[in-house]
């Protein structure tokens, strides 16, 4: 029961990061709560990820791409963000004339889930452990432990932390956060409407709510199906989530001002809390958090799980130049140097924008509306927020 590493957390960055260190040659184990069943389908959880063209490259490489259905697959051409009334201007990121032709693709999270799963079962050096809790955790600067919940114990060189924004691990070994509360809970699920969605994204900051409409499937001869992303206070949220489904249809038809006709509930609803998340460290002696566990981001910006991905991505370059030894301090001073320099910024900005346009006081209205038709106007700084949105590197 020795491994290079053990990863906490069977979710899709945790199952990334075993799949990245088993291709470079280490013997990794997944240690994750949830049944194989849940694991190998995972169910439908709301979330729809906005992969750039970085990350879809790394599942391209990596063969999840390929397990994913194509007609679950929608690239997006436009972003579209909007303030205000209905019919107020734009500020709208185009494609590039010179291609590609999309920003990035839509992808459902329990998809990419899925795929990594088939990917990480057959990976030779991945060993997945469904099923199993981590009752305890130890780690030092000579090794790391996990006791499960059956009372085996792992050993390993490094363990790291793929658990969650809420992460225990991160808890117990003493490392703090930032969490930023927002006061608000989001609503997630998925709309048919009559209306093409043009492969267009739209980030909606209205008065007293924030509407996200993503597309996600083709554009038909009957319509198109939409993710709806609702932020409200927790109250209304809790009371859309149980209304009946004619009524519900009604008030987001009503919400969204019928601006691509009444729309059609066509999922489960899902909820979740507004909470941003920022690891004070993101490593300690033979133990590194990546993920949400150390960086879980507003959903503003659609960069948490492309974040995740780089993250892990730097911590197996980082192992890989290491000196042999996953856990070695070396390795893990130069993964945390590399990512929070990476991270830090964009997640500060985002904050910062969430703040500033889902306040509904005067001097905020006034000051997003201007910020909007400035920043239109501002080629070079579309061009940069455009080319943060495709991340091609």
């Amino acid at each position: 029961m020795t491994y290079d590493v053990i990863v906490a957390g069977g979710g899709p960055v945790g199952l990334a990061c075993a799949i990245s260190l088993a291709r470079d040659g280490r013997k990794v184990c997944v240690v994750e709560r949830s049944p194989l069943s849940v694991l190998a389908d995972p169910p439908f959880d709301g979330r729809e990820i906005a992969l750039t063209h970085h990350a879809s490259n790394w599942l391209k490489d990596a063969g999840a791409w390929a397990e994913i259905p194509a007609e679950s697959i929608c690239p997006m051409h436009t972003a579209r963000i909007e303030t205000g009334a209905v019919g107020s201007p734009p500020l709208l990121f185009d494609a590039p004339a010179e291609g590609p032709d999309a920003l990035g693709h839509l992808v459902a999270n329990h998809l990419i889930r899925r795929a990594l799963y088939r990917v990480a079962a057959r990976t030779p050096g991945v060993e997945i452990r469904a099923g199993e809790g981590i009752e305890t955790a130890r780690h030092d600067a000579r090794s790391a432990s996990v006791t499960l919940t059956d009372g085996t114990k792992l050993d390993a060189d490094l363990l790291v932390a793929a658990d969650g924004r809420f992460s225990k691990l991160r808890d117990a070994a003493g490392i703090g956060a930032i969490v930023h509360d927002f006061g608000r809970s989001i609503l997630v699920c998925r709309m048919h409407h009559p209306e093409p969605h043009a492969h267009t994204a739209l980030q909606w900051f209205d008065e007293g709510q924030t509407i996200a409409l993503l597309p996600i499937a083709p554009d038909g001869r009957d319509g198109a199906s939409s993710s709806l992303v609702l932020t409200l206070p927790d109250d209304e949220i809790a009371r859309l989530k149980t209304l009946e489904p004619e009524a519900f249809n009604a008030e987001i038809t009503k919400r969204t001002h019928g601006r691509v006709g009444p729309m059609t509930l066509e999922s489960p609803r899902c909820s979740y809390p507004l909470k941003a998340v920022y690891a004070h460290r993101f490593h300690a002696a033979r133990f590194a958090l990546i993920g949400d566990a150390a960086v879980g981001m507003h959903p503003i910006t659609a960069h948490g799980f492309n974040l995740g991905l780089k993250g892990q991505e730097v911590l197996a370059r980082a192992i890989h130049d290491g000196p042999g030894d996953a856990g070695a301090p070396s390795v893990l001073s130069k993964f945390a140097r590399t990512h929070r320099l990476a991270t830090a910024p964009l997640f500060a900005a985002t904050n910062a924008i969430a703040t500033v346009y889902t306040r509904d006081e005067a001097p905020f209205l006034a000051a997003r509306k201007l910020g909007l038709a400035v920043a239109n106007r501002l080629l070079p700084f579309k061009s940069a927020v455009t080319s943060m949105l495709m991340d091609r590197r």
